[in-house]
């Protein structure tokens, strides 16, 4: 069976009409409930990451701030959110939480985290509603610990994974691969091993077609990844208020699918995380999170 990482304290207090929808983790949850597949799933929750283990790729300066409330005001504005004892809480978790997918990943072949992605995290600094790296946390801790030679980061959110970029820029054995918006955020592009850039109001088939490109292009520069770590960003959706793409429902199932089913039939084990995700109704942006959820459900199936 495959393994579902999420924990109760993910959501985060923010004020009405915040742009980060705050509690879309527990709603994304309870989503999978009223879908009767959560059953299929083993669950798992993380515990916190040790700060001196996330020194690996945080700066020990800016998880001292995080863990004690003493972040300035200027890099909460960087960062997007207020800081609180929730968020301190839930970000030590998080990224934890992705770890533990990918090693369970590692050992049944796939796992998928009810949070994660939080790709605009920099070393020393946060930005764009992300706290700690999960993304390049995991990879630079199984390589480290001998868990994995080659790992592959494959980011699918409408934004670059900038501060993945940045932070592995010196990691030779992870590979950063940023699918993402050309005209969307950051407007100061980092340098992945590979960016595909996207046209502002891609639709359906032109995002696929892309896709399907970069696999092929995945397979000739990086072949045989121990690991995929999946960014399934929903933010390429036509209706999200960040995102600028013009991808339907039915393109981000097709997207999911094409991912999985390209990796796990070639023996490679997947994590996924649910990166980025925006709109005023949180149950629509739930039900687009769910949607890797199914996809992995079906390829465990026809794998079976």
């Amino acid at each position: 069976m495959i393994s579902l990482v999420s924990h109760p304290d993910y959501d985060i207090p923010l004020p009405d009409g915040h742009r980060f929808p705050a509690t879309k983790f527990s709603r994304l949850v309870s989503r999978l409930h009223a879908d009767g597949i959560v059953g299929q799933f083993v669950p798992l929750q993380p515990e916190p990451v040790n700060p001196i283990a996330l020194s690996l790729t945080q700066d020990a300066g800016y998880i001292d701030a995080i863990a004690n409330g003493t972040l300035d005001r200027e890099s909460q504005r960087v960062l997007g959110l207020t800081w609180s004892q929730v968020l301190a809480n839930r970000s030590f978790l998080a990224v934890n939480g992705t770890l533990l997918a990918a090693r369970h990943a590692l050992a049944h072949g796939m796992a998928c985290h009810a949070a994660g992605g939080t790709h605009h995290a920099h070393h020393a600094h946060g930005a764009g509603f992300c706290v700690f790296n999960d993304l390049a946390y995991t990879a630079a801790r199984l390589r480290a610990d001998g868990d994995v030679q080659r790992v592959l980061i494959l980011d699918c959110d409408v934004h670059q994974g900038d501060g993945t970029a940045r932070i592995l820029e010196q990691h030779p054995d992870i590979f950063t691969c940023s699918i993402h918006c050309r005209a969307n955020y950051p407007a100061r592009k980092a340098t992945s091993d590979l960016d595909v850039e996207i046209d502002k109001g891609t639709d359906d088939s032109g995002y696929l077609a892309i896709l399907a490109d970069t696999l092929a292009r995945l397979d000739l520069l990086w072949p045989d990844p121990d690991l995929v770590l999946y960014d399934a960003g929903v933010d390429i959706h036509e209706s999200d208020r960040l995102g600028l793409l013009n991808v339907t429902y039915d393109g981000i199932r097709a997207r999911d699918l094409q991912v999985l089913q390209h990796f796990r039939g070639r023996g490679v084990p997947v994590a996924t995380v649910i990166g980025g995700g925006y709109g005023a109704d949180l149950d629509e942006v739930a039900y687009r999170h769910s949607l890797v959820f199914h996809a992995a459900l079906a390829v465990a199936h026809d794998q079976a």
